[in-house]
């Protein structure tokens, strides 16, 4: 099988692509870095830059899987200009691939891609301290993460147009010792200074890397189509989270809580990232099969800390 990957040179698309290529998966990778560009065993990298339009069709040929993962960071300021990359590098760069296979089938090429998979983000689910999200929930949160879901979202079903399987994956937060939002989480609690954000009761949606790249070769192997959520199956408060990684690294909690408006005074609107409450089910995945190997935070910290 040979699979194409976007955003393969970040978090979850590294972990992905070794993944695979151990399981004998040929990986093609679009890079807007010609710098990034390998050719090793079960790898080869091709160049794009969707601010051109540009895309090097070769990295298409004989795929049958294309996992969508590429994406700027929305943990950044939410100015207009951030907010039009984070739209852009998600549902501008769908779009484009969309339009590639479009014009690929109207020219009579071969079809190859049966499956299109996209990364998403449990952001989509309004913030509630009571409700479990599953994947049937019929509403998108408002404000910008909703926004920006409904429309990655959307973009991913058009491939259905094209007689592909289609599927959603909605992230929730990864964990992971080197990148990702855990080292800016555990930064103030290694140097004492940690403390719960806002409330601290508000629920946080954890995954291990292992595990996040773990389910992307789960879909991909079997098959699955639909809407899945990728989360542990224990959430935590942010209250709880805090206190399991100050026990880990053997830091006390001495200051207070951090209070909502000198978040949102330092971070602006992107401070719903650790202020809204997300509780979400990982019970469909789980019966489609897939076993997971970290579902309690204390066992991945002590994982990702190596203790």
């Amino acid at each position: 099988m040979k699979i194409l990957i976007t955003g393969a040179t970040g978090l979850v698309g590294s972990a992905l692509s070794d993944l695979c290529r151990t399981d004998g998966i040929h990986v093609n990778y679009l890079t807007t870095s010609k710098k990034k560009i390998r050719s090793e065993k079960n790898l080869q990298g091709f160049y794009w830059n969707p601010k051109e339009d540009y895309l090097d069709e070769e990295s298409m040929a004989d795929v049958e899987v294309i996992v969508h993962l590429a994406g700027a960071t929305i943990a950044q300021r939410w100015t207009p200009e951030n907010k039009e990359a984070i739209f852009d590098s998600r549902i501008k760069t769908a779009r484009m691939l969309f339009s590639t296979l479009s014009r690929k089938r109207k020219e009579n090429e071969p079809k190859t891609v049966m499956h299109y998979i996209s990364a998403s983000a449990i952001g989509g689910y309004p913030s509630s301290l009571t409700k479990l999200y599953n994947e049937t929930y019929p509403e998108y949160a408002t404000g910008f993460l909703g926004e920006i879901v409904e429309e990655w979202e959307k973009s991913a079903t058009e491939f259905q147009r094209l007689d592909i399987i289609t599927t959603c994956v909605r992230t929730g937060i990864i964990l992971d010792k080197e990148d990702g939002a855990l080292p800016k989480i555990m930064k103030p609690i290694t140097y004492g200074a940690g403390a719960p954000l806002g409330s601290g009761k508000q629920w946080q949606s954890w995954i291990h890397t292992e595990d996040m790249a773990g389910i992307y070769h789960y879909i991909i192997k079997n098959r699955l189509s639909g809407i899945y959520n990728a989360v542990a199956p224990y959430p935590v408060t942010n209250m709880e989270m805090t206190e399991v990684l100050a026990a880990q690294l053997d830091k006390p909690l001495l200051l207070p809580k951090v209070p909502k408006f000198a978040l949102k005074l330092v971070l602006g609107d992107m401070a719903a990232i650790v202020l809204e409450s997300q509780k979400v089910s990982a019970k469909k995945i789980r019966e489609e099969g897939y076993l997971f190997k970290y579902k309690k935070i204390d066992q991945a910290i002590k994982d990702i800390l190596d203790i």
